[in-house]
């Protein structure tokens, strides 16, 4: 988890982009002779935005295709290392498949994004202490401010199809703000995503699985193999809970390890994170209707 010893050892390039990736790999196939899948983003938009909330206003990026439309919400919380330019190129990804976007700094109340720039390194106690210390700002009913606000800085855009539900994704230690997302706002939130989340499951009252039964969303929790080797029993707490609260999930530990989906890590796992895309894209188009 992004805020346990998960991360430790690991080594982050905060100015790195899922372009890089693609670019790399699609070198790399050119030379070997092999197809090559063009890396595009065609006809999005995209604005820096700044979104009222109750403790102030939040740097945000908002991505929409180009054009006259609307699109179903999509609500995307980075990791602990914030938005910084992978994350902008996940959200005009996700902008390609016809969502207008919204990818926030959770950080805003303390520090405008980027928090962190050039090599970030978890085994440096003075850097893990640096975000640490901005993630202790983060309380519970803040998030459902922010998570509220966020939605409604959505809705507010002609570019948002407001007829249509809304998602919400959640990577390292936003994959609880994601299941907040769906609690707070379950009259539109019908998708939720969380990608080697941390903390779903504890043994405190405020427990993120908890909210479970507030929420009117489907969903995928996508668990990183070395968070499960160290909380084996997470999956099956939060497969009965949604169960029990009769919400449609998909629960499933990945061959990779924590970080895997978001690149410039170290544990970046290009195949997994690409299955895990899939797996989203698939529950967005059949829920966000």
């Amino acid at each position: 988890m992004c805020d346990s010893d998960n991360h430790q050892g690991y080594i982050v390039d905060t100015s790195f982009s899922r372009r890089s990736v693609v670019l790399t790999i699609s070198s790399a196939a050119a030379v070997a002779g092999l197809p090559t899948a063009a890396w595009a983003t065609p006809n999005v938009t995209e604005t820096d935005v700044m979104v009222p909330t109750p403790d102030g206003s939040a740097d945000a990026v908002l991505f929409h295709p180009s054009g006259s439309g609307s699109w179903p919400a999509v609500l995307m919380w980075p990791d602990i290392l914030g938005l910084r330019p992978v994350f902008r190129d996940m959200g005009r990804r996700m902008a390609a498949e016809g969502y207008t976007v919204l990818v926030p700094n959770p950080f805003y109340r303390t520090k405008r994004a980027p928090i962190v720039t050039g090599s970030f390194d978890f085994n440096d106690p003075k850097q893990r202490e640096s975000v640490m210390s901005l993630r202790s700002t983060l309380t519970d009913a803040g998030i459902d401010k922010d998570a509220a606000a966020y939605v409604n800085f959505l809705d507010q855009q002609k570019q948002t199809n407001r007829r249509k539900g809304a998602g919400v994704q959640g990577y390292c230690f936003s994959g609880p703000f994601a299941f907040h997302t769906a609690a707070v706002r379950s009259d539109r939130v019908r998708a939720v995503g969380s990608f080697h989340g941390g903390g779903l499951v504890t043994k405190d009252d405020n427990s993120p699985h908890l909210l479970i039964p507030k929420t009117k969303a489907s969903f995928v929790v996508a668990i990183a193999r070395n968070d499960d080797q160290k909380q084996p029993d997470a999956k099956d707490v939060l497969k009965a809970a949604f169960a029990t609260a009769k919400r449609p999930a998909t629960v499933e530990v990945y061959p990779a390890d924590h970080g895997w989906c978001v690149a410039g890590s170290q544990s970046y796992d290009h195949a997994s994170a690409e299955r895990a895309w899939s797996e989203l894209l698939r529950l967005y188009r059949s829920n966000l209707v």
